[in-house]
């Protein structure tokens, strides 16, 4: 089988400690957070950071406890042990039974039932948490947030009146009303189609940075993540396992579930030689590891890249098995050939419509950028 590589990209710089320097305290700042339900530990040592102007997403599977992060935060669930401060204010500090309640902590939710009051028309809604300013004032300030979102027309309205998607506009208006230092997000979006929430997505990145609030957006969807943050947090099992810029988590994974958690990959084993691990699909190169360490070999299916070689027809080649069109890109299935005869089923993901026949055979070249090397878990 012929292999060839693509050059290798540049790795990103190194993530500072902050989206960007700001001034002022955090919009939420999070220290030693522990929480346990009975004998579960649903929170271990959560430390995070949220600046303003900043979009934190908090992404991870189910039940790894992001939401319940959120929900301490909100002050909608006790503290048992840490600190959290909001916009440089103490909240609370376990384990000291004093917090300040979760009204009284200047926070915007939104969550993925819209929740608003069905008595009161959309601009109501919107205005109703701004007791401190004059009608004309509120009234000025729920127009002008309704504007922003796209649905000013429907301020004298009632929420029933209105779709789905309009509803959470409207939700995400009434939030930001007070303007806030922190909003928080659970999942707002997870209800909504596909489309719709494409275009909700967006209008929200937008009228949250046009605002300079620090956002906590809790999510299990990694696009989601990609396209709305500043900075990931990622968790598995009541732990940040990863914290960083989209791109860093994306080409820097510290972690084989890192890699996981953003797609499919291609998993290969093999053993450590002379600083190279040789696979199905080429010799790789593993220089953080000594000689004889079994590790996994993690392959995206965008980093093989496939090159018709010859025509279809029976062979001993890396041919193609099936191929796929996806809309933007295409999976092809292939069965690759190694020297010594054995083969191995593979992914690849190309750009645009490639469709080779069945049986065509083709090259591999790997863009090395989306290859990582990792200790296989059991050789301890």
């Amino acid at each position: 089988m012929a292999i060839s590589q693509l050059p290798e990209a540049s790795s990103p710089a190194t993530e500072p400690s902050r989206a960007a320097t700001v001034d002022g305290p955090p919009a939420l700042a999070m220290h030693g957070v522990r929480h346990r339900f009975g004998t579960l530990t649903a929170l271990d040592g959560i430390d995070l950071e949220v600046h303003p102007r900043e979009v934190v997403c908090l992404l991870g599977p189910s039940g790894c406890g992001k939401t319940t992060l959120l929900r301490l935060a909100a002050g909608l669930e006790g503290l048992q042990e840490g600190r959290v401060e909001i916009a440089g204010r103490p909240m609370n500090h376990a384990p000291s039974p004093r917090a300040v309640p979760p009204e009284q902590r200047n926070v915007g939710l939104m969550f993925q039932d819209s929740a608003l009051f069905p008595h009161l028309t959309v601009l109501g809604n919107v205005v109703f948490g701004l007791d401190g300013l004059r009608p004309r004032e509120r009234e000025r300030r729920g127009l002008e947030l309704l504007d922003q979102l796209g649905v000013r027309a429907y301020a004298h309205s009632y929420p029933h009146m209105l779709s789905g998607g309009q509803q959470q506009r409207v939700a995400l208006a009434r939030a930001l009303a007070p303007e806030p230092p922190l909003m928080l997000l659970d999942e707002p979006f997870s209800g909504l189609d596909a489309r719709l929430r494409d275009r909700i997505r967006d209008d929200t990145l937008h009228a949250l940075k046009s605002t300079g609030t620090g956002t906590l957006l809790v999510t299990h969807d990694p696009e989601e993540a990609m396209f709305m943050a500043d900075r990931i947090a990622l968790m598995k099992d009541g732990r940040l396992l990863q914290v960083g810029r989209p791109i860093d988590l994306y080409c820097n994974p510290i972690d084989p579930f890192v890699v996981t958690f953003f797609g499919d990959v291609n998993r290969l084993e093999g053993v450590v030689d002379n600083g190279t691990v040789h696979t199905i699909a080429g010799a790789i190169e593993a220089p953080d590891y000594a000689d004889g360490t079994p590790v996994d070999v993690l392959i995206r299916p965008e980093a093989i890249h496939l090159v018709p070689l010859g025509q279809p027809g029976k062979h001993n080649a890396s041919h193609v098995m099936v191929s796929r069109l996806l809309g933007r890109t295409s999976l092809i299935h292939v069965c690759a050939h190694g020297s010594d005869g054995a083969e191995a089923h593979l992914h690849s993901r190309m750009p645009g419509v490639f469709l080779p026949e069945e049986n065509q055979p083709v090259v591999l070249q790997l863009d090395r950028s989306q290859v990582f090397v990792f200790a296989r878990a059991d050789s301890a």
